[in-house]
């Protein structure tokens, strides 16, 4: 069996087109080397983003009002419909071999869910899937997305949890059949400490997906230089 071994990459703050170009530049790279995986954490300032699956009056807001919110607008080849990413949001960007795992998409993203389900349940969140849905869910809504992307067998874009999240920007978007959305903010009624949910997603994206090697780098981020 092959070795496999995940670099986790934590990238703070981090800018939509840039963190495109990065999971472009580490596709490639996985894709020719099939040497190593990434799992890429980050926080992206206000952006709209418009999967395969969405229709173009998706975002709701005008550019006068984009301009005003401070709000950036994306086109992109993942799955799904629209989706909002901000501040307080935990993004997850795993860039990883599905040839060495298991060859089955609908598997992958089941296991995604599986790995946020496991971090809300260390904070005391109860969440469950709904059948149809993609993405992860609790009685107050939805708390976390998943989109994906798979080039030869190599997976791009990820997940979007809300930990820290200012919801209002969701009103700006027709997202996820109209479910409403929450964050773990607001159900545990504090702000969550960003690192320790971080913590957890790598710990558990480990155990679901098999890696008994792990490092901690900031290589990728002097990848997109």
């Amino acid at each position: 069996m092959l070795k496999r071994l995940l670099e986790v990459c934590r990238l703070g703050r981090l800018g939509y087109a840039e963190g495109l170009e990065l999971q472009k530049s580490l596709e490639t790279e996985v894709i020719a080397r099939r040497e190593r995986d990434y799992l890429l954490l980050l926080e992206h300032p206000h952006t709209f983003t418009i999967g395969r699956r969405a229709k173009s009056d998706g975002v709701l807001a005008t550019a006068e009002i984009l301009k005003t919110i401070g709000a950036e607008v994306f086109e992109i080849n993942r799955g799904g419909k629209v989706t909002y990413h901000g501040l307080g949001q935990l993004v997850g960007y795993p860039v990883i071999n599905l040839s060495s795992y298991k060859e089955d998409v609908h598997l992958y993203v089941r296991n995604l869910e599986e790995v946020l389900m496991r971090t809300m349940a260390d904070f005391g969140i109860e969440t469950f899937r709904m059948e149809g849905l993609t993405g992860v869910h609790t009685t107050e809504g939805k708390i976390a997305a998943i989109g994906v992307h798979i080039k030869r067998w190599v997976t791009t874009h990820g997940f979007a949890l809300n930990v820290n999240t200012d919801l209002s920007y969701f009103n700006w978007i027709i997202a996820c059949e109209g479910e409403p959305v929450t964050s773990m903010e607001k159900i545990l009624g504090r702000e969550v400490d960003f690192s320790e949910v971080e913590e957890k997603i790598v710990k558990h994206f480990a155990e679901v997906f098999e890696f008994r090697e792990i490092e901690e780098s900031s290589k990728a981020v002097s990848a997109q230089v």
